[in-house]
């Protein structure tokens, strides 16, 4: 099964000035979505790394990808559905050169009468009491699978599944009440089967109401996706409420109330509030409470019954220093109005941070977590992670430690310019990164400061989710010699460079219906300073580690039309600052500590059980069976849930210039807590510090003139 990528960010600018106009031809004045369609088209031709033929090929393409994307899970559409698309599967092409949703729409149709009827089927099977006992079993439908022959067939899945998530529930309910000691007395299996019923009941019909709910400009961008998702898995179109987000989480930090809020019923629920957010420090507004209106300081309450979630949170957000009041239902029913000044909220949880490991025998380790290659290009005081880990690698200097190690794992990616900065902090100028448009126009993308912020061993920690900007930092350090870089079999592999164009800079005129959101577009590739591409094959780490999901089929090659691995001519490189001349006994090393290593061991048979669970697809629908399945399959996985539950780095250390900012605040207490914990059970960075006292025992705590 192939999907969209995750969220990885790379080498995201927003691209203006070099962008001409690429006014559509023939669009109709006024019409949004047809503007938006062929405007969008215009600068993938244009722009795209890889440019597709808008013909009968990419309309096949965008055909299968669509009806992918709407009912991937098999819940809707059976045959006949299909069967009236198919005039569609080859006119796709010319409909979006003329900015034509004809096949959209026939979706779109066919979607909202299959929702009334799959709605009418799954409230008459939730009406009767299921047999529990009754022998079956269901399989699991992916976008792989065929669809439904007709609708007996499909509501025989929907009952199946609908009885499979009721198993789920009073399996799990029977669980804890085996641990209740309390003495109370223990529902009935028909009290439990109608309990959950009805909770099912009431998820899904809440489930329906928010996609029947949707704007018509989210289903819209849907589509517009299954035609950016055919050039590949990062291109993709923002409305603009989608751009805005995503600036939120690539710079860390919104401004307004910080509260975590979702549908309920026909209102808008508080599911959480942002610690140190305004909401927090006001301690009015509670997770749970139900908002039913919302007034600005200059203006009457608006109630927001049945108002879709998007716009409640435009209402709520806001500039810095306004204040905005809400009318709240509490849990009790009490009603109270809260005044609420808007903050810029800081997600610190986003940004570099760094610790001590501080060994018995005297030497002391750094520790660097770096989450992204963030970057507030919107903000002149604006966090940037090149900066920051500048700031933290000066102040583990200052404690004269004798290596560091930089954690990478899960990183996704981000700012391009920071993460060239950061490659410099350990080499003396030189490239860290090329990158090639089409036509294969090629840049050398260089560290031009000759200082050199860290001159000592260096360990880089990667995982499979290691991707983009992360890839090329380990890469750039490993074919200069200067880190050992410690991980999975691989990293992601996502070795191509996205840029965001803003439509409204591309497209004269159309003011009345601006703005038209952006396109995020792939228009390079990364490759390394040897010549090879990131993509698909992504850097494998000099040192591999056993990794629990590492059996599992992930990363760039596992998402829905990748660009393919090339390669380049290498650049010229070399550096004399810390060159790793013992890669050999290195690997040796770590390789006799993971063998006689317990954990590593269990670590291993995990990869395997994780395996066999994600591979299953069949499951029965007896609650004997099914409660026997999830009994083995729950005591198999609590033979691994101590895993990192001991202490293997007992010296994790705040730096001392840190505790003050962290100590005046009592939210960001239990976050480093939490933060060393994590750090002082890891056996993983255990490992990293190991092999950088190898290093230090092998060549020493500095190699080079420097």
């Amino acid at each position: 099964m192939k999907t969209r990528g995750p969220l990885l960010f790379s080498a995201l600018v927003v691209v203006v000035g070099l962008i001409a106009a690429v006014r559509p031809d023939h669009t109709p004045p006024g019409d949004a979505p047809s503007v938006i369609l062929k405007t969008m088209l215009a600068n993938l031709q244009s722009y795209h790394y890889e440019p597709k033929d808008i013909d009968d090929d990419f309309s096949e393409a965008v055909y299968t990808q669509y009806l992918n994307d709407v009912d991937g899970a098999r819940l809707f559409f059976t045959q006949d559905d299909i069967d009236a698309f198919a005039e569609y599967r080859t006119a796709i092409d010319d409909q979006a050169k003329a900015g034509e949703y004809t096949f959209y729409e026939l979706v779109q149709a066919h979607l909202d009468a299959d929702m009334d009827k799959v709605q009418g089927w799954y409230e008459e099977i939730l009406a009767e009491p299921f047999d529990l006992e009754q022998a079956g079993e269901m399989k699991d439908t992916d976008d792989d699978a065929p669809w439904a022959a007709d609708d007996a067939e499909l509501r025989q899945y929907w009952h199946d599944y609908m009885k499979r998530e009721l198993l789920s529930q009073i399996v799990e309910r029977r669980e804890e009440l085996t641990k209740d000691t309390t003495g109370a007395v223990q529902p009935t299996l028909d009290s439990l089967e109608i309990e959950y019923r009805g909770k099912i009941l009431k998820r899904y019909q809440d489930w329906f109401k928010r996609m029947r709910e949707l704007k018509p400009s989210v289903k819209e961008a849907q589509y517009l996706n299954a035609m950016t998702a055919v050039f590949d898995p990062h291109t993709s179109y923002f409305r603009p409420k989608d751009k805005e987000s995503f600036d939120i989480r690539f710079s860390g930090r919104l401004e307004g109330i910080g509260a975590t809020l979702q549908t309920s019923d026909e209102y808008t629920k508080v599911t959480s509030v942002v610690v140190g957010g305004p909401a927090w420090q006001g301690k009015e507004l509670k997770e749970d409470d139900i908002i039913m209106g919302v007034r600005q300081e200059e203006g009457e309450l608006v109630t927001i019954k049945g108002m879709p979630l998007e716009d409640v949170v435009d209402k709520i957000r806001g500039p810095k220093g306004t204040t905005v009041f809400l009318k709240v239902k509490k849990p009790d029913g009490a009603i109270q109005d809260i005044a609420i000044e808007r903050d810029v909220i800081v997600i610190d949880d986003t940004y570099a941070k760094s610790l001590l490991i501080d060994e018995d025998d005297d030497e002391k380790i750094g520790y660097i977590n770096l989450p992204s290659f963030y970057a507030d290009f919107q903000n002149e005081d604006g966090r940037f992670s090149a900066k920051d880990v500048a700031a933290e690698i000066e102040k583990l200097k200052d404690q004269n430690v004798d290596g560091i190690i930089l954690d990478l794992r899960n990183n996704g990616g981000g700012s391009l310019r920071d993460v060239v900065d950061m490659t410099g902090f350990f080499i003396p100028e030189g490239p860290v990164v090329q990158v090639a448009g089409r036509g294969m126009d090629k840049e050398v993308l260089k560290d031009k400061d000759r200082r050199v912020q860290y001159d000592g061993p260096l360990v880089v920690l990667v995982n499979q989710y290691s991707a983009s900007a992360s890839e090329i930092l380990a890469a750039a350090l490993q074919d200069y010699g200067r880190a050992v870089i410690v991980g999975s079999t691989s990293t992601f592999g996502k070795g191509t460079v996205q840029r965001f164009i803003d439509m409204d800079r591309t497209v004269n005129g159309y003011s009345d219906i601006k703005p038209l959101g952006t396109v995020k577009l792939t228009m390079q590739k990364f490759y390394r300073i040897n010549g090879g591409s990131t993509q698909l094959r992504g850097v494998t780490p000099d040192i591999i580690l056993p990794d629990s999901r590492s059996l599992l089929e992930t990363g760039e090659k596992e998402q829905s039309s990748p660009l393919a691995w090339t390669e380049i001519e290498p650049a010229k490189y070399r550096q004399d600052v810390y060159k790793i001349n013992n890669m050999d006994a290195l690997q040796a090393r770590s390789a006799e500590r993971v063998a006689a290593s317990a954990t590593f061991g269990r670590i291993q048979e995990n990869a395997a059980r994780v395996k066999r669970q994600r591979d299953r697809d069949t499951y029965p629908l007896a609650l004997t069976d099914f409660e026997s399945l999830q009994r083995a399959n729950r005591t198999e996985a609590e033979m691994y849930d101590d895993l990192f539950d001991d202490v293997v780095n007992p010296g994790v250390l705040n730096l001392e210039v840190d505790l003050e900012p962290i100590l005046a605040d009592e939210t960001k207490v239990a976050r480093n807590d939490d933060f060393k914990q994590s750090v002082g059970k890891d056996v993983y960075i255990e490992e990293a510090v190991n092999i950088v006292e190898d290093m230090i025992a092998l060549q020493g705590k500095r190699v080079g003139g420097r």
